[in-house]
């Protein structure tokens, strides 16, 4: 059992401090904010056990952990502070910024031994868990396509999520370019099909809404794409195709990632509402095993500060591709979200620490989940050059 510190507490925060609050492997929680009253919210309505004024007291005290759901830009620097503090590390997604940012958090994972782990919800669902059954079962011959998508438009439900956590300033950050924002989509694809990707190269479409939000004069990030796609070659022979879009019509809060996979022998394809398999005898309608159950109540008086068109993503239960026998009987009746990923997640990160053993989305996977988008983003900028994805190789034993 060790003792945990939420950092930042924002919209996303809540839900699995709810969750490792009930996990028996998790002693007490506590929590920190740049904004006290946040931290002081999130410790009431969970019962956690109290809040700390800042992170460097967190890193100075005797918790054994913290789980880092900071503004996304922010990730790397603070994960690499925590790990050299002695600190277990739980990062919301994604990774770090940049590839010097990813290298530090991997040095400092290997110079200290410690469990670090990026929390990329894509890694459990459903279509994803189908898809790496599939792979194990040969099901699919030899892949050599995919395609993952992250479809969700600002309208629904981002706007109010980056007013929420950027403040006055917030049209400065909502600008974040999209392929910096890769792992829901690219994640989908790596986990199941276990190989990385080699190169990119990526295609921005300009933002012209005009309302100052991507607009190069305003955006932190210089940045001025609101959608952006991105072809990737992968090791081993083969290719995936990403969609990280952020004006569409779309109903993203029905979905927001989607995937398809293709093989010599099999393949997959997913929509909105409907997912198929497919080979060369027909086609079978797989959309009830991959459709995740509702366990809470959208108007629950906790995601009161959650946009309504976000609050799906947060109550959303297990599928049933989902192999629950594993999780604690204490997750039984306790909200989920993102199509059934949270409580895996949870307690994958539980799970390691208490172990010691490298949890499924480890520092070296979290690379090759994060780095592809970033050398992207630096394709689309240059017109779409074919870029070489530097690799970091396979996890220690």
């Amino acid at each position: 059992m060790f003792s945990l510190a939420v950092v930042g507490a924002g919209q996303f925060a809540g839900q699995f401090a709810r969750l490792w609050r009930l996990h028996p492997g998790v002693g007490d929680i506590f929590a920190t904010d740049l904004l006290p009253e946040r931290a002081e919210r999130l410790v009431a309505d969970h019962g956690l056990a109290g809040a700390l004024p800042s992170f460097d007291v967190v890193l100075d005290s005797e918790v054994d952990a913290v789980a880092i759901f900071t503004q996304r830009w922010l990730h790397g620097p603070l994960v690499v502070r925590a790990l050299r503090a002695g600190k277990h590390v739980y990062s919301a997604v994604p990774m770090a910024v940049t590839e010097q940012e990813i290298a530090d958090i991997i040095d400092a994972v290997r110079d200290t031994g410690l469990t670090y782990m990026m929390g990329e919800t894509s890694h459990y669902n459903p279509a994803t868990v189908h898809a790496r059954n599939q792979v194990a079962a040969g099901a699919f011959g030899r892949l050599f396509y995919a395609e993952g998508d992250y479809i969700h438009d600002m309208d629904l439900g981002f706007y109010e999520a980056y007013q929420y956590s950027g403040g006055e300033q917030w049209k400065s950050t909502a600008s974040y370019p999209p392929l910096m924002y890769p792992t829901h989509s690219i994640g989908g694809i790596l986990g199941a099909w276990q190989t990385y990707a080699t190169s990119v190269s990526a295609i921005g479409v300009v933002d012209q809404r005009g309302d100052g939000v991507f607009d190069q004069k305003v955006s932190m990030f210089e940045n001025d794409f609101s959608n952006a796609t991105g072809l990737f070659e992968v090791a081993g022979g083969g290719s995936f195709r990403t969609n990280e879009f952020r004006r569409v019509g779309y109903p993203s809060h029905i979905r927001e990632s989607r995937f398809r996979f293709f093989g010599t022998e099999g393949s997959m394809e997913q929509l909105a509402t409907v997912s198929l398999w497919q080979d060369k005898n027909g086609v079978e309608d797989i959309t009830d095993q991959l459709l995740p159950s509702a366990v809470r109540d959208v108007n629950d008086p906790s995601l009161a500060h959650v946009a309504p068109a976000l609050r799906d993503a947060f109550t959303s239960g297990s599928a049933p591709v989902h192999d629950r026998s594993r999780l604690p009987t204490e997750f039984a009746t306790a909200g989920n979200g993102h199509e059934g990923s949270h409580h895996f997640l949870a307690d994958d990160f539980v799970t390691a620490v208490n172990t010691r053993s490298l949890p499924p989305v480890n520092a070296w996977v979290s690379a090759r989940y994060t780095l592809p988008g970033i050398i992207a983003h630096q394709s689309a900028l240059k017109g779409g050059v074919r870029l070489d994805i530097p690799e970091f190789g396979e996890a220690p034993a």
